[in-house]
């Protein structure tokens, strides 16, 4: 009887469980850390680990690079503007940059709530009032502190990269055997703590037994 209500109550919350393509919002992204658009996941895959052997491997540093190559541009567009004034050709077909006061209106609106956000957690936190919440922080600060003393930044930044583009898809494809055996080891630890509830209370009832004779 026990087992046939775990594999039902596994079959109906597998079932009502949203798909991870939902978890993961649904849109390009999800598409993208799904692998659902092949060749968008494969470029990133491999510009990250281009740029791991370039700025991990080599040593190589990312503002030398930047200026390298901004340099690089602006002296290939220099030229190119002066030769096609020089030889009456077109100049090089670059657009007008330009950011409008709306779009610069909502990045800053969406920055300042961000931040209040951040400040009002941190404001709970130090006061007392949301105690699960810094059980939250302190456990993703201390969990950051560990895997940081193993690698360094660029290092942690490309494994985060990888680890997101491949545990997802895997989750997805052995979601229902996952599910399978986070639901039995569920029902094993309650065993487990029916069990220890019980040995705990025959315990204090026998010390306090001893306890009565002395």
């Amino acid at each position: 009887m026990e087992s046939s209500s775990a594999s039902s109550t596994m079959d109906s919350s597998s079932s009502s469980s949203p798909s991870v393509h939902q978890l993961l919002g649904g849109g390009i992204v999800a598409d993208v850390i799904l692998w659902r658009k092949q060749n968008i996941t494969v470029g990133i895959l491999l510009a990250t680990l281009a740029a791991w052997l370039v700025f991990g491997i080599s040593g190589y540093m990312l503002m030398s690079l930047v200026s390298n190559v901004l340099l690089l541009s602006v002296s290939i567009l220099f030229v190119w503007a002066k030769s096609a004034q020089l030889l009456n050709r077109p100049p090089p077909p670059i657009p007008k940059l330009h950011l409008s006061e709306e779009r610069i209106s909502e990045v800053a609106v969406l920055f300042h709530s961000w931040v209040n956000a951040v400040l009002s957690a941190f404001h709970n936190i130090a006061l007392g009032k949301d105690p699960n919440l810094f059980y939250k922080v302190a456990s993703c600060l201390l969990l950051i502190s560990i895997v940081g003393s193993w690698m360094d930044f660029h290092t942690l930044g490309y494994a985060s990269i990888v680890i997101l583009l491949t545990v997802p898809v895997l989750f997805e494809k052995y979601k229902d055997n996952i599910d399978r055996y986070v639901m039995l080891a569920h029902i094993k630890l309650h065993l487990y703590e029916r069990v220890y509830a019980e040995c705990f209370c025959k315990a204090k009832c026998w010390i306090l037994e001893n306890l009565k004779e002395c």
